[in-house]
């Protein structure tokens, strides 16, 4: 295993750990990216279901953009995801942005939940 999958691991170690300790009854809204697309899921992890999900895989986020890999795109997502919290009346939540550091497309998802008015 190299140097940085360590790092990672690590860092993802102690994300969840600390996610796990703030939850306590609240949803979890969990990032993931790769380098094509972002994703956002609301997790109950009491219940073990997923509450809420959006991608800019979703033929409604594609339409119009050119790539899913860039901030306007994880806005676009952040946006939707609160819409769908506010759906299912859902306004705290505990951010886990996983192994992944906080700037660029995860900061621009948080930023535009918030906005959309996610409480975290």
């Amino acid at each position: 295993m190299s140097r940085l999958s360590d790092r990672t691991a690590r860092r993802t170690a102690t994300v969840r750990r600390k996610v796990k300790l703030a939850a306590r009854g609240r949803a979890r809204l969990s990032v993931f990216r790769s380098s094509q697309h972002i994703h956002a899921q609301l997790i109950d992890d009491e219940k073990g279901v997923t509450l809420a999900a959006a991608s800019t895989l979703e033929k409604k986020m594609r339409e119009g953009k050119k790539t899913g890999a860039n901030i306007e795109a994880a806005k676009a997502v952040g946006k939707l995801i609160a819409e769908r919290a506010k759906e299912k009346g859902i306004t705290e939540v505990v951010f886990d942005r996983g192994g992944y550091l906080y700037h660029g497309r995860v900061k621009a998802l948080a930023d535009a939940a918030r906005e959309g008015g996610l409480n975290f």
